[in-house]
């Protein structure tokens, strides 16, 4: 990690320029004092106090780090361990050119370079000798390639020393062995006994300058991961017989063992043959064009998606097309995304790829199913690619254009459908956002007449909203019982035999859950650990397992951090580590078999194999440190990928909350909630203003963060609209919120769409006394600063709440003065605050006002000239409210011809797809 990573990682990325400037480096850094900080500009106290405290930590993390996983034991134990003895070439004549305090800067290089090099590959160094260092890797913390490790930790370090830049070039010397040695107890903690650590100590002393040798022993375990030189069998002093030795020329170049996992062995199905046997007999008649959706519960563990995929298992070569979508808890609030997800996966898209060849592999895609080209444009927009000649956006409103896009997506389906029978698993519903959950919701109508099984999983505490109906089934799955439990366990440890009693422990701390079963077996045949080795919960076993992969465990919780799903790009972009040691790293943590991989660095993707594995890896790590990482993660998205600060800004806004850092959190929430609203997503804009508004509670209250807060509110307020009604007890709490924050801001004039929004509030309730009350203050108001603006609002205000109760004559004054005052130029901009136009629908109300005080033919002309003015305006609202009050006037009068006339009008500007005003629910049959 370089400085100015490590300032991001702290939130005080400000004075990267201030450290740059001053050549402040990670030797530098140490000996900094806070007086030196106030001298390069760090001027705030809290600022030099943190970082003060972050330089402290520096100095105690770098031994925590070379003991990875703590302090050695306090009793003496067994281990193999991999030794390695780490020498300076030429030391003698060295100490003989050079004064004793430049000898004592290089050997200080010298020493840095071991230990960071040793540190990079987890190894732990035991003890600087002089000239030399011992070093062990597989304690205190053992992992299962520690030859390797060693190995590679040689290889780099003699490449390394080369490479230091001092007065004259140095040179080191590798030897590796690997054996039993006892460690701890009445020996000198760190110190070991054995023949193992005089073999490596020999073979170091064989070594030419600049390479690594290694013992037969070490040689056997790492196989051929590495390219060697044989030596033959040495003489040893100290050693009776000859030495089988190799020199390490370089990492071999056998295929990576770092490819994904896909087609390794899965846990053994056990205990599941009658709900395998359902899913069969509703494929079987999903097959006849008879379609079904399986509801399938569990708790998290519980096998969900293993029997998703034993199902695949069972079709095998049988023709059929698979679709998988995957919710994640990172994008609850993300509008459809396990769709746009699963047709970027399935297109092939790669982050290099331009928009064109993005839409040419979409093209590809969806060609089968032969989409209208408005299906294609709307799918293409849906996955954020510009519009083309080919495939023209059609002008919609956001509410239209989603309700046509997901009618495209089913489409998509149902195209599929007619070339061969389809399943369809939805996995983790209870992860999934609104907009999703609407789009199955009509799946799970349209799948009865199509060959489709539809599978969706979900945890318990999701209520599926499409349980009730023929085609749809319910199947829970429970746990195993003790004989099942037996069997997985003995399937999962293959040909190595446990105990009965090492069983029957795991059989019963398990509780019946196959993930914890396996995950607790898996545990044991690990570590070797007898009955009272075995963690007592799940918890414990994969913290354990997390604990055992050393540095990998740092690269496991990155990608927590990042999310179920994380690619190699970003991983290294947040880890700083150079290619190999990454590539490493994750090449064992795919061995661990916690993550699986697809594709091929740098284009690879790596995915949890359960949520509760990376909820694991992400909970153990300390609150600061999550912050840091999702800072890091934060700033790495908006460097290598900024395109995603349009297409996903809750993604940002989500790590920005866990780093702490909330004023971008809250901008980013604010963000999403506005590309939400403009997309006609209600529901998940208001999740995502109200996720702001938790944000901004935790700042400071001054006037800046109270204008912050007042914007939310009017944002969240017109969204509650929407979604809730205008009369919601919802909607009255957001205004009633704005209203203080205005009162207490000094009733900006910008904001008078307040105190007319809490008005509206309160005629939609049918309280009309307190509606008319809160126009009279907003009236009286504008009066006092003469604000023209104001005055439209309070008079069209006055005048719908006049007319609803009755009081008509009032009514028509006030409604006269909105159309005597307002100024299309100047109060243009009410129309989007308050979402409605004053001047055609004080039109509007006056010829129902007119119609009721005894004059039905000024009534009626005021309503046609409402009806032409909305028109020519273009303002769906305003010509729905005009041609719904104009129609009530119609049905009075008995015109039938006219009001049929303008009721199929008020239709086709329903079917562009805006909200239907009060009034109109039900349609006009009654």
């Amino acid at each position: 990690m370089d400085i100015e990573a490590w300032l991001q990682g702290l939130g005080l990325e400000r004075y990267a320029s201030a450290f740059r400037d001053n050549e402040i480096d990670w030797e530098v850094l140490p000996k900094l004092t806070s007086e030196d900080l106030r001298e390069i500009g760090v001027a705030a106290v809290g600022h030099r106090r943190k970082l003060m405290g972050a330089i402290a930590a520096l100095g105690t993390s770098a031994h925590a780090a070379a003991v990875p996983g703590g302090s050695a034991p306090a009793e003496a134990e067994r281990r193999q361990l991999t030794v390695m003895f780490c020498d300076l070439v030429g030391s003698t004549p060295l100490s003989a050119r050079h004064d004793p305090e430049d000898l004592r800067g290089i050997m200080g290089s010298f020493h840095r370079c071991v230990a960071e090099t040793v540190q990079s590959f987890g190894g732990f160094v035991a003890r600087y000798m002089g000239d030399g260092a011992l070093i062990y890797f597989g304690y205190p913390r053992a992992h299962e390639d520690d030859a390797e490790r060693a190995i590679r930790c040689g290889l780099t370090m003699v490449d390394r020393v080369q490479r230091l830049k001092l007065t004259e070039k140095l040179h080191a010397r590798v030897g590796i062995a690997t054996g039993l040695v006892v460690v701890g107890g009445e020996v000198v903690e760190h110190d070991i006994v054995g023949e193992t650590p005089n073999l490596a100590a020999r073979l170091q002393a064989l070594a030419a300058p600049d390479t690594v040798v290694v013992a037969l022993s070490t040689r056997r375990l790492v196989g051929d991961l590495f390219e060697y030189h044989d030596l033959g069998a040495a003489e040893l002093k100290g050693i009776a017989a000859p030495v089988p030795a190799w020199q390490v020329l370089r990492p071999s170049a056998v295929a990576s063992r770092f490819e994904a996992l896909r087609g390794s062995a899965l846990t053994p199905l056990i205990g599941r043959d009658e709900e395998i046997e359902l899913l069969l007999r509703r494929w079987a008649r999903a097959k006849a064009g008879d379609g079904h959706v399986v509801l399938l519960t569990g708790e998290p563990g519980i096998g969900k998606s293993r029997l998703a995929v034993a199902l695949s298992q069972c079709l095998g070569a049988e023709s059929h097309i698979r679709l998988s979508y995957f919710c994640s808890p990172y994008h609850q609030d993300s509008a459809l995304y396990p769709f746009i997800d699963q047709l970027g996966r399935v297109s092939e898209f790669v982050p290099d790829d331009p928009p064109a060849a993005k839409l040419e592999k979409l093209e590809a895609l969806l060609s089968g199913a032969a989409p209208a080209e408005e299906d294609m444009a709307l799918i293409a927009d849906l996955l954020s690619l510009p519009a083309s000649e080919r495939h023209l956006l059609p002008n919609l409103s956001p509410q239209r254009k989603k309700e046509k896009t997901l009618e495209a997506l089913i489409r998509q389906l149902e195209g599929l459908a007619r070339e061969q029978p389809v399943v369809m698993v939805f996995e983790d519903a209870h992860w999934s956002d609104p907009t999703s959950r609407e789009l199955v919701e009509l799946t799970v109508e349209r799948v009865r007449s199509l060959p489709v099984l539809l599978i969706v999983t979900f945890r318990p505490e999701f209520q599926p909203p499409w349980t009730g109906q023929p085609q749809v089934s319910m199947l829970t799955l429970n746990r195993l019982d003790g004989r099942d439990r037996t069997a997985l366990v003995a399937q999962i440890a293959g040909g190595k035999a446990l105990p009965d009693e090492v069983v029957a422990q795991i059989a019963d701390r398990t509780d019946g859950v196959p993930l914890f079963v396996e995950e607790l077996t898996k545990s044991v045949l690990e570590s070797g650990a007898g009955p009272l080795g075995i963690p007592a919960t799940l918890h414990d076993s994969l913290t354990a397992r997390l604990d055992r992969l050393g540095s990998v465990r740092t690269v496991a919780q990155t990608g927590a951090a990042i999310g179920r799903e994380f690619s190699y790009q970003l991983l290294h972009a947040v880890s700083r580590l150079s290619d190999d040691e990454l590539k490493a790293a994750l090449g064992r943590l795919i061995g661990s078999e916690l993550v699986f991989q697809r594709g091929t660095p740098p284009d690879a993707v790596y995915t949890f194999k359960h949520a509760l594995v990376q909820d694991a890896a992400h909970s153990s790590m300390l609150r600061s440190t999550r912050q840091q990482l999702h800072a890091q993660i934060a700033g790495a998205l908006e460097t290598h990928s900024p395109e995603l600060m349009d297409t996903q800004p809750e993604l940002f806004a989500q790590h920005y909350e866990q780093a702490g850092l909330i004023g971008k959190s809250v901008t980013y929430w604010g963000k999403a909630g506005h590309r939400s609203t403009a997309r006609s997503a209600m529901v998940e804009a208001a999740a995502q203003f109200q996720k702001g508004l938790h944000q901004l509670a935790l700042l400071p209250d001054n006037f800046e963060h109270q204008r912050l807060e007042l914007e939310f509110r009017v944002a969240l307020g017109g969204v509650l609209n929407a979604i809730k009604g205008n009369a919601a007890p919802e909607t009255g709490q957001a205004y009633t919120r704005a209203r203080e924050l205005w009162e207490q801001l000094g009733s900006p004039s910008e904001f008078l769409h307040i105190p007319y929004g809490r008005s509206r509030y309160h005629m939609f309730r049918g309280e009309f006394d307190l509606a008319q009350k809160l126009a009279e203050e907003l009236l009286a108001l504008s009066q006092q600063r003469d604000d023209a603006g104001g005055l439209v609002l309070g008079h069209f205000s006055s005048g719908r709440n006049l007319m609803l109760a009755g009081r008509f004559a009032s009514s028509r004054s006030h409604l006269l003065e909105v159309l005597a005052l307002y100024d299309p130029v100047s109060h243009g901009s009410l129309v989007h605050q308050i979402a409605s136009h004053p001047h055609t629908n004080s039109r509007t109300f006056l010829g129902l006002v007119l119609f009721c005080l005894g004059y039905p033919d000024q009534g009626l002309r005021q309503s046609n000239a409402a009806i032409d003015e909305a028109q020519r305006l273009t303002h769906p609202q305003s010509l729905a409210v005009s041609l719904t009050y104009g129609n009530v006037l119609l049905s009075v009068v008995g015109d039938s011809t006219a009001f049929d006339e303008q009721a199929n009008r008020l239709s086709r500007v329903f079917a562009t797809g805006m909200r239907r005003p009060p009034f109109t629910e039900g349609g006009w049959t009654s």
